[in-house]
């Protein structure tokens, strides 16, 4: 198979597809890998560890979409590359497609199997390939939750953890799983004061067992999210649904109630945000404020720090990687429920049922398309 890999388009997008170890393991299995030159300047990857990893150089992005059989990125396709996606071409990448209609109408009238590293599963019912980003992302949330947090960037001016005399800030994350417990940890790690919510008890309990007396934890309701935001200095959006919109948990009412200069980071922000007031936004202008609070919605957070992002995701992507290259999509596919499980559409139909469901297709089984 020839495996291609381009530059990340997208704003401020240093992450790259594949490294040269990741490389490497596909040519020593026979395949061939296209890689676009500079693909990998921001990880510290030169064109020249990609030769030596055995991988051809193309000279730009259109080179590997016209030749590649399967397409290996980090973001979701922008519009000019869903442009050059073909009939029966594989694409193995972040989609996020739930909450993007424009992106699916384009997957869709491509006919390129697609498959979204956010809904491959495991046998535990997690998400794999989401989690290395999650964790990233979530000990960010922190990182530019406090940074926002300045006077000079428009916050309250509140020093998470505080010092000797001053109450240190407050922090609520909203969703204890991947995302929020790496928030924790980092916010915990601050010294802030911590709460989280969660529906899942047994979550809860996992929180409560690993951060013992420095963690608050509530059963998510509307009225604990209530208070919780009004009281907060800094607000972690951590939810999610395994390839559906993110629930609105945080209403614009409770926004307007928080004090002013707090700090809102919605880490859901790729699945259409958590807060009502989410806009999406870029690293080169991450923030905003609405009805005095700041508003971090960065749509692709671990892009900030490529060279940490792009090795974690190749340590959990590349066996899928691997499978694909060595079987063919349709038996890889058939093989392995997990990875069928990222399917997200195949030959002109979508077959992921969170995003039939939230944009008006009717669902398919990925098998009997491929």
């Amino acid at each position: 198979m020839l495996v291609g890999t381009p530059t990340e388009v997208k704003n401020a997008e240093k992450r790259v597809g594949l490294t040269p170890t990741s490389v490497r393991e596909l040519v020593g299995r026979g395949h061939a890998v296209l890689v676009e030159r500079g693909a990998g300047t921001g990880i510290g990857a030169t064109d020249d560890d990609y030769l030596a990893a055995g991988a051809g150089l193309a000279a730009d992005g259109a080179e590997i979409y016209a030749t590649a059989d399967m397409v290996v990125k980090v973001k979701e396709p922008q519009p000019a590359e869903r442009a050059a996606l073909r009939e029966g071409q594989v694409l193995f990448t972040y989609l996020h497609l739930a909450p993007d209609p424009d992106q699916t109408r384009d997957l869709v009238d491509s006919g390129a199997t697609c498959i979204a590293y956010e809904t491959v599963t495991d046998p535990f019912g997690r998400l794999p390939l989401l989690a290395p980003m999650s964790q990233v992302a979530g000990r960010m949330s922190v990182q530019a939750g406090a940074h926002a947090l300045e006077s000079a960037q428009g916050g309250a001016g509140v020093l998470l953890g505080g010092v000797p005399g001053v109450h240190s800030g407050e922090v609520a994350v909203i969703g204890g799983g991947v995302v929020g417990e790496n928030a924790i940890e980092m916010a915990v790690g601050l010294g802030a004061s911590v709460t989280v919510v969660d529906r899942n008890l047994d979550v809860l309990a996992h929180l409560g067992a690993r951060f013992g007396a420095s963690l608050e934890t509530m059963y998510s309701t509307t009225t604990a999210i209530e208070h919780l935001v009004a009281r907060a200095d800094l607000v972690v959006g951590a939810v999610l649904v395994k390839g559906d919109r993110a629930p609105k948990l945080v209403t614009e009412d409770m926004v307007r109630s928080m004090r002013p200069g707090s700090v809102l980071v919605d880490v859901a922000i790729d699945q259409g945000g958590c807060f009502e007031t989410s806009e999406p936004t870029t690293h080169a202008d991450p923030t905003y404020v609405l009805h005095d609070v700041v508003h971090y919605c960065v749509t692709n957070m671990p892009g900030a720090v490529p060279r940490t992002s792009t090795h974690a995701l190749n340590n959990a992507t590349l066996p899928f990687v691997l499978a694909l290259a060595d079987l063919g999509v349709k038996e890889a596919v058939a093989n392995d429920p997990h990875l069928r499980n990222g399917c997200n559409v195949v030959a002109g139909h979508v077959t992921e049922s969170a995003v039939a469901e939230a944009l008006g297709y009717e669902h398919h089984d990925p098998v009997s398309l491929l």
